[in-house]
């Protein structure tokens, strides 16, 4: 996060841009999909604030989040005023700026460091270890800050790149779809696929998970994790497919699956994708054995691909039936011939001209 002092100071600019009295406003640093009512109520609940109303919001690619200029009913003070307003469950704090300055005693200040040395799981001594030859230790704040600065964010490296994945999009149930958000079917596959493959702690990949949802999905969750507060990832997915997902039996899908056709215009490989999705719901939901993925869609390909009968044939997948090629193999073998017949296809073309 940018620094406190450069916060203040885009701070004051804005007030003066909003006429808002700096003893009387706030910044919040909170995610970008969050709504303004979210936030007048998450300040609200502190007490010392009063009332208070959003008068501005910018966004800071810096920050990775909304700049959101508040102002209190009552007047500031920097004692009384925590550091973070905690929105939710599950989701993360959001870091409160003000513009006059918190008093910290020594006292303070030692407590602060020691606290959070010790949830780093570090001592004094590793940060004594950054000042070699030098005993004691720098005493100023700057230079122990800096010190401790530079400690966490060595131990956070190795987290971070084990557990960097990107963000996934938010969900909310509504239907039907807000503009911005993704459908379940969707958001389901890519939390999967971040589940499985994050290296991340199961602590981690749930709090990606809560800060993804909002609306009826984040109510889903909230009664889950209130049952069960250590729920993990793939039970939190499991509860919002039966609250959205696909109400359909494995046979239904099966069904539905053994009915899909070519449609008109669509290329033999686009129509091997939407196979390919329909047949991936179906095995998820029991409707098919996966031992009999492979031949279920080479069966279904020949049986529904009715304007590409002449590609099949050069595949030669009728033969194919008993030892049929998987997904990729399939796909790779229907492009190189699309490709070949557009290359056909234009050197007629060019031939027609001359």
């Amino acid at each position: 996060m940018e620094s406190h002092t450069v916060l203040v100071g885009e701070m004051k600019n804005w007030c003066r841009g909003e006429g808002l009295q700096e003893d009387h406003a706030l910044m919040v640093i909170v995610p970008e999909t969050t709504e303004i009512t979210a936030i007048e109520e998450a300040l609200g609940a502190i007490k010392v604030l009063g009332r208070v109303h959003v008068r501005g919001r910018m966004f800071s690619a810096k920050l990775g989040g909304m700049m959101v200029l508040c102002e209190s009913k009552e007047k500031i003070n920097a004692d009384s005023v925590p550091p973070e307003v905690h929105p939710g469950e599950g989701q993360e704090a959001w870091p409160i700026v003000i513009i006059s300055e918190r008093a910290v005693t020594d006292d303070d200040f030692s407590v602060k460091v020691n606290s959070l040395l010790q949830a780093e799981g570090k001592t004094v001594e590793d940060v004594q270890a950054l000042f070699p030859g030098q005993s004691p230790a720098p005493s100023s704040t700057e230079a122990i800050l800096r010190a401790v600065g530079d400690l966490l964010d060595e131990a956070a490296k190795p987290a971070a790149e084990s557990g960097s994945y990107r963000r996934l999009r938010i969900f909310s149930g509504t239907l039907p779809t807000p503009a911005g958000e993704e459908s379940f079917d969707h958001w389901s596959e890519q939390a999967n696929l971040m589940v499985a493959e994050s290296d991340c702690p199961e602590k981690e990949k749930r709090r990606r998970i809560m800060e993804s949802v909002k609306g009826p999905a984040m109510e889903i969750l909230k009664a889950v994790r209130l049952s069960d507060p250590d729920v993990s990832p793939e039970r939190c997915i499991e509860a919002l497919k039966s609250a959205f997902g696909t109400a359909e039996s494995g046979d239904d899908l099966y069904f539905s699956f053994r009915l899909m056709q070519q449609q008109s215009g669509e290329k033999l490989s686009d129509f091997l994708r939407r196979l390919e999705r329909s047949l991936t719901k179906v095995v998820q939901r029991g409707g098919l054995p996966a031992s009999q993925i492979d031949r279920a869609r080479v069966e279904q390909l020949l049986r529904g691909a009715v304007t590409s009968d002449l590609m099949l044939i050069r595949l030669r997948l009728r033969e194919r039936k008993t030892s049929p090629p998987n997904f990729l193999e399939l796909l790779s073998a229907i492009r190189s011939e699309e490709e070949y017949e557009e290359a056909e296809s234009g050197r007629g073309r060019q031939q027609n001209k001359s």
